[in-house]
């Protein structure tokens, strides 16, 4: 049986271990994910996003762990925030490829065009 009490001591004992772990593991996957939608790779999207959004979970739980506790603070939101926003990428490229990539391919050519237009 799984002890709600220890996982959450766990999380709080070894909280910055934790962040810098997920927080790298979290964007380079979601990164990863982001790359293979460009590229038309949609074999392997499962698998990215897949490991992704398991990254992005345990993240929010992690902060969950600090808020039901009572930790309000700024960092807090923050990871909270890039957890959700990893999770929500993650989840639109698993449900919708397509849309995503031309969604990324649209905004690559606002880009260019506007760095073709200051120089």
């Amino acid at each position: 049986m799984i002890n709600l009490v220890s996982i959450i001591t766990f999380s709080q004992q070894h909280c910055i271990t934790i962040c810098a772990l997920l927080v790298p593991l979290n964007l380079g996957a979601t990164l990863w994910t982001l790359i293979n939608i460009v590229l038309g790779s949609f074999r392997s999207i499962w698998l990215t996003a897949g490991l992704a959004f398991l990254f992005a979970s345990l993240m929010i739980l992690h902060v969950l762990s600090w808020l039901a506790v009572g930790v309000i603070m700024a960092p807090s939101f923050i990871l909270l925030g890039l957890g959700l926003t990893c999770l929500f990428i993650n989840s639109w490229a698993i449900l919708n490829p397509m849309g995503l990539q031309k969604l990324l391919h649209h905004i690559w050519k606002l880009g260019r065009n506007f760095v073709a237009s200051i120089a």
